[in-house]
């Protein structure tokens, strides 16, 4: 019997089986940010095991609130900063050098196919957008990781989602997954990793697999997953072009990690999506979703582009195809986060940038703070963010604040009309 991607990395990973279904797999990659990681730092050294499995193996960055807005925030700043030289780590990314973790990891190259990835943050899967099993974890898992270099995880089942037809006019990444979550619900993936495929994966970039990726949590997901190819192999090859004689061969080699055309699945969904319409959320949950077009007109007090979820190059020029040449609306504030410096810094140069602030945007660092709520652009109570971010909790941005999640393109049109309004109507 043939074998899916996930298990395929679970057997070339697996270290022990302690007891039958736990398995105890080698970590490729433990990714640290400000927020979790200085819970597992201080339990290490009550401990007396301050140590490091691998320095070059561990990856470190402040992301959430950058830079720190108040001595709290500072002090989680300090304790990674600290722990990070203090272990000589190779690649940790201080203010003025650090993004949005999902966004910047992979930019640099370290998340590469066949890969095992664990972090203490739930959008962790966003890096099986290249082929690799990434899972978010607690704090003891985070500190055996940081430890030993291994984690364990009972074998997940796999769903298989095809998505077929084609993109249509107006349609994103972001669109596709709020409506793939709206029909497995928040739990309908609990436990299991959701696999991808079919030929509008194909059509997609690096940024909007990352995208589909990002939030298979949002349906309970412990990873997305999508399998390597000639997208794959572009985006890495100035990390691996060293390890190939040519992209061909790259290619042959990372489809030793697609699944077999008989493996078992727990199930197997097929969408077609040639008639989707943008999608955007409403109430408190990321499977309630509809149609833009049902939600037209609801007015918002705030527009945010950015998170890892969106706040990527590809991201900022769909929204700054939409906002060229034209002004918010008076009764909006609106607020881009580029994703890295990288993202930034292409975009000023493209001219983006100021095509943001040109409409009323405020451009802000790359950072995480709006998305959960902790600074740069926070909801004061009975306001409502229409936002590229992954989650639409109660009180996810501020407390007694409403987030509608949509696309770029979506946010950009509403930021203009200052109400949801369909991107295609402009």
């Amino acid at each position: 019997m043939g074998k899916t991607i996930a298990e395929k990395i679970f057997e070339s990973h697996l270290r022990d089986e302690p007891f039958e279904g736990t398995k105890v797999l080698d970590i490729d990659r433990v990714l640290c940010h400000e927020i979790t990681t200085p819970v597992a730092i201080a339990d290490l050294e009550w401990r007396g095991k301050d140590r490091v499995f691998d320095n070059t193996k561990i990856k470190a960055v402040i992301d959430h609130v950058t830079p720190s807005k108040d001595t709290k925030t500072a002090i989680q700043a300090k304790m990674l900063r600290d722990w990070a030289r203090r272990h000589d780590l190779q690649d940790f990314f201080d203010v003025g050098r650090n993004g949005v973790c999902h966004a910047l990891f992979p930019e640099k190259g370290y998340i590469r196919p066949g890969f095992t990835v664990i972090m203490g943050d739930s959008h962790t899967c966003t890096h099986g957008a290249f082929g690799a099993f990434a899972a978010g974890v607690g704090t003891t898992d985070l500190e055996v990781g940081i430890l030993k270099g291994v984690c364990a995880f009972r074998e997940p089942a796999t769903i298989r989602v095809n998505l077929n037809g084609c993109l249509p006019e107006g349609v994103f990444a972001k669109d596709v997954i709020l409506y793939v979550i709206g029909q497995l619900g928040v739990n309908g993936a609990t436990d299991r990793v959701i696999e991808f495929a079919g030929p509008v994966v194909d059509g997609m970039t690096m940024e909007a697999r990352m995208t589909l990726c990002n939030m298979a949590i949002e349906a309970g997901g412990t990873c997305g997953i999508c399998m390597p190819d000639r997208v794959t192999v572009d985006y890495l090859w100035p990390f691996i072009q060293n390890d190939y004689v040519s992209k061909e061969a790259a290619v042959a080699d990372f489809a030793k990690w697609h699944s077999d055309a008989d493996a078992e699945y727990d199930q197997v969904l097929d969408f077609n999506i040639s008639t989707l319409a943008p999608q955007v959320t409403f109430d408190y949950k990321p499977d309630c979703v509809k149609n833009v077009v049902d939600l037209a007109g609801t007015p918002v007090d705030q527009v945010y582009i950015g998170t890892c979820t969106n706040g990527r190059i590809e991201d900022l020029r769909i929204a700054a195809q939409i906002l060229k040449g034209r002004r918010i609306a008076d009764s909006v504030r609106g607020i881009v986060s580029p994703a890295t410096p990288k993202i930034f810094s292409d975009a000023l140069a493209e001219g983006i940038i100021q095509i943001f602030m040109d409409a009323g945007f405020c451009v802000t660092n790359p950072t995480c703070g709006a998305c959960l709520g902790m600074s740069n652009g926070v909801l004061a109570e009975g306001e409502v963010c229409a936002s590229t971010s992954n989650r639409n909790f109660n009180g996810r941005m501020g407390k007694g604040g409403m987030v509608h999640l949509m696309s770029p393109a979506t946010a950009a049109a509403t930021a203009i009309t200052g109400v949801i309004t369909d991107a295609r109507s402009l």
